[in-house]
């Protein structure tokens, strides 16, 4: 492929790992066309425009997730799609089907019928999540959680878990429509994904590191979660969409921690701050890691992860250099 002249579209284009992935791109020669939900935010628009290499490569347009054949015109010509836009959030749920649901199932479909219509997308790579994974009452201790496991939307549905409900009925349906269709679609499932942000807007993920470093919680949660660095989510999309060979899902988490071990890890980086020291009670023992493989991504694409260390550094500084944290 000549990445000098590929022209790949990344909708959602604003969004935290989005903007990453549309940095990546542009670093590797690829022009690209990004879709935003408006033109004359600069919030979304502003620190795309100023990447380098946007001025000659970087095309932004807006485009409805809703809208039925919103996204014909915008993958004319494009060879391939990263399709990452999907509502992210986990509070102020009030409407899940209008709010989180629709958007996440509909929107993928609107892209992917899209794709299938232009004779030029070769491939299609998706921003799912490992929230369409690992959330089964049926999962064991023992369980390794892979590439195999799906969420299970009931259980979703009775712990009133609308954001893991969404990520997991629009992976089901996103390869339902692939298979159909015969199109070339791979998945990539992050975990809680943490780093830098090149957008000026503070995202659900990163709000929950500045929430542990601000004096806003005064107990961390008795929960884990698995983490992973955006630079290496951005990377692993690109390694699925240039290997000719990828194929199926790939688990994108550099480990499943307890929060305990994040906030040990923030008060070694960061004594100045007022981190939580104490785990909340919720009556429950504590929380215990599962276990979750991630050879599929790294053998088969050679990714390599950037440390919960790293991450969690480069975090709270951007966090620092963007002002979100106490003076």
């Amino acid at each position: 492929m000549d990445k000098g002249k590929a022209l790949v579209c990344v909708t959602g284009a604003s969004g935290f790992i989005a903007s990453f992935l549309v940095k990546l791109l542009l670093d590797r020669g690829y022009k690209v066309r990004g879709t935003v939900r408006s033109l004359t935010d600069p919030s979304r628009t502003s620190h795309l425009r100023g990447l380098p290499g946007a001025e000659e490569r970087l095309e932004l347009v807006e485009a409805d997730l809703l809208k039925d054949g919103a996204f014909n015109d915008v993958v004319k010509d494009c060879q391939g799609v990263f399709h990452t836009a999907s509502p992210f959030f986990l509070a102020g749920v009030t409407d899940p089907e209008r709010q989180l649901i629709q958007p996440a199932v509909q929107g993928t479909l609107n892209v992917l019928e899209a794709c299938s219509r232009s004779p030029s997308v070769a491939k299609v790579v998706v921003t799912s999540s490992t929230a369409a994974v690992a959330y089964n009452p049926k999962r064991t201790p023992d369980t390794v959680v892979d590439e195999s496991c799906f969420s299970d939307p009931d259980y979703c549905r009775e712990m009133k878990a609308w954001y893991i409900l969404s990520k997991t009925l629009a992976e089901q349906e996103a390869w339902k429509f692939a298979k159909e269709k015969g199109l070339n679609l791979v998945t990539i499932n992050p975990a809680m994904v943490i780093g830098p942000l090149l957008q000026p807007t503070l995202n659900t993920s990163c709000e929950i590191i500045l929430k542990l470093i601000n004096g806003s919680k005064t107990h961390y949660s008795n929960a884990c979660l698995g983490w992973v660095g955006v630079g290496d989510v951005a990377e692993a999309h690109l390694l699925a969409y240039e290997n000719p060979n990828a194929s199926g899902r790939y688990l994108c988490v550099e480990r499943v921690a307890h929060y305990e071990d994040v906030v040990e890890t923030l008060r070694k980086l960061y004594p100045e701050y007022p981190i939580p020291t104490e785990c909340e009670d919720n009556g429950s023992p504590k929380a215990t890691p599962y276990a979750i493989s991630t050879r599929k991504l790294q053998e088969e694409l050679g990714l390599r992860f950037h440390s919960l260390e790293h991450n969690l550094k480069e975090c709270v500084e951007s966090l620092k250099l963007n002002h979100f944290t106490p003076a």
